[in-house]
């Protein structure tokens, strides 16, 4: 029975729970249980609370045997190490950040609170969102619950959101909250064989979630399916008066969407997303999820994107520099990690030396330097004018009567820990992003859903991205490449 409770969808369980055939209780207990049998292998929790999932699971049976049942009642998540929780341990998977507990709420976790979700605790991931690979996490590595057919090699879930990709994949929480700064979601949720969206930027507050670049971040869940994922970007968006960059729009209901026809929609195909080297197998999924969308009615036209080529090398200018801004604020006063020194400079220096971990370091330094007197119109501001070009790339495309553009979601399928080639070579790292990043310097909302497996019986993602604020017709688009494509479960080794 255990086995079969994890194994249902957030929408299956709902509709178990609203018909009272499970209670809340024993469908957190079954997480729990496959969280103590699985997280040892997988690392995908740095902190799991037991105590605090069993008290939230009572009192949503409680609402739902009183006829108050909110949304995602009984529903247990996994939140990423980035959303502040109270009293919870919120270290961005940092060592910098020590023993910190939040005394506050991030506003997207409140949400999902409100909406009646059982939290099992906080996810890995790469340290202050900064990875494609999550081994950046002061806690370790995840390892992705997908390996190779034939293989136990170890593979990487992608980064930064590892640890919720992983989670959701291997059954250990029913959905997962992710953030998107140039990839974060998209990318392992494609390694992971899952679903993730990133929603248009300021669609969810970013208030209560650990900065690394304010313009670029955006939080979005990763699920098992699109509908799923639907359920839970509802519930996870809205305006804040916190955050100023969130948008008072309405939120549409998500979950409706899904289904509807595609006849009459136009497809856009970007000749710039044909990189040199990319395998064959990324072009025959490309190739495939064209002929799918083509079956179901859509329209597909070639359009051009044309600054795409600089779109990575302009988010490695902008994300460091916002990080650098961002992350001087941990320097061992208030709290976090103090290593002490001979003066408050020496303090200051030791502290971030020790808490601090490489990815990190390299990135503000990248970042301060780019911001330095003298650098900063020839860097910070070049490549925020190249983001206005790459967003009127997009425009330009959506004005012409595109609906959504299909790309690669990323440039191979999951490859190994410690990759001797990757770990030497950072920007082969950050080449990762390729397809990802474009979306984050635009603001716009993408969609990474499994579209089948490599040779190697690994899954592969196709990406969709779509107008501002138009994450409908993403999800009603993503749901047919579902329905062609099935689902993927990886086969159980943990």
């Amino acid at each position: 029975m255990m086995s079969e409770l994890t194994s249902l969808t957030i929408a299956e369980a709902r509709q178990k729970l609203r018909a009272k055939e499970i209670t809340a209780t024993e469908l957190t207990e079954a997480y729990i249980s496959a969280i103590d049998a699985a997280n040892g292998q997988l690392n995908a929790f740095v902190k799991v609370t037991p105590d605090l999932a069993r008290l939230m699971a009572k009192n949503s049976d409680e609402r739902i045997a009183s006829g108050k049942a909110g949304d995602l009642e009984g529903i247990p998540l996994g939140i990423k190490d980035l959303f502040a929780t109270v009293g919870v341990h919120t270290q961005a998977c940092s060592h910098i950040l020590d023993g910190f507990e939040p005394r506050y709420e991030s506003t997207v976790t409140q949400n999902l609170w409100d909406d009646g979700a059982v939290m099992l605790g906080k996810l890995n991931m790469d340290e202050f969102a900064m990875g494609s690979s999550n081994e950046t996490s002061h806690y370790g590595a995840v390892i992705n619950p997908w390996r190779a057919a034939g293989s136990n090699q170890q593979l990487v879930p992608g980064g930064s959101s590892g640890g919720s990709a992983a989670a959701v994949a291997a059954h250990l929480c029913a959905g997962a909250t992710a953030t998107d700064t140039g990839g974060s979601i998209r990318q392992p949720a494609a390694f992971t064989g899952t679903v993730g969206i990133k929603p248009t930027y300021g669609r969810c507050s970013r208030w209560g979630t650990v900065a690394f670049a304010s313009s670029l971040d955006q939080a979005g869940p990763i699920a098992r399916d699109v509908r799923d994922a639907a359920i839970l970007l509802k519930s996870m968006a809205s305006v804040d008066a916190k955050d100023t960059t969130s948008v008072d729009l309405p939120v549409p209901d998500y979950e409706a969407a899904i289904g509807q026809s595609l006849k009459g929609m136009k497809i856009g195909i970007p000749n710039e997303y044909r990189v040199d080297g990319m395998p064959d197998e990324i072009e025959a999924i490309w190739q495939q999820g064209i002929a799918w969308l083509k079956d179901a009615g859509a329209e597909i036209v070639n359009i051009s994107l044309p600054h795409t080529k600089y779109a990575l090398p302009a988010y490695y200018i902008v994300a460091p520099a916002e990080a650098s801004s961002n992350l001087a604020r941990y320097d061992g006063v208030r709290y976090g990690l103090r290593v002490d020194g001979k003066d408050i400079v020496d303090m200051y220096e030791k502290t971030r030396a020790a808490g601090f971990g490489q990815e990190v370091k390299r990135r503000i330094m990248i970042g301060t330097y780019v911001l330095s007197a003298g650098y900063y119109d020839a860097y910070y501001l070049r490549a925020q004018k190249v983001r206005t070009l790459i967003k009127r790339d997009f425009e330009l495309a959506f004005d012409a009567g595109v609906d959504a553009i299909l790309t690669p979601a990323t440039p191979s399928s999951a490859f190994g820990v410690a990759d001797e080639n990757l770990a030497a070579d950072p920007v082969k790292m950050y080449l990762n992003d390729i397809f990802t990043v474009t979306v984050n310097m635009a603001g716009l909302p993408g969609i990474a859903v499994p579209a089948g497996l490599d040779h190697k019986g690994l899954p592969l993602g196709l990406q969709l991205i779509g107008k501002a604020f138009d994450e409908e017709t993403l999800f009603k688009t993503a749901h047919v490449i579902e329905q062609a494509a099935g689902k993927f479960t990886p086969a159980k080794w943990w």
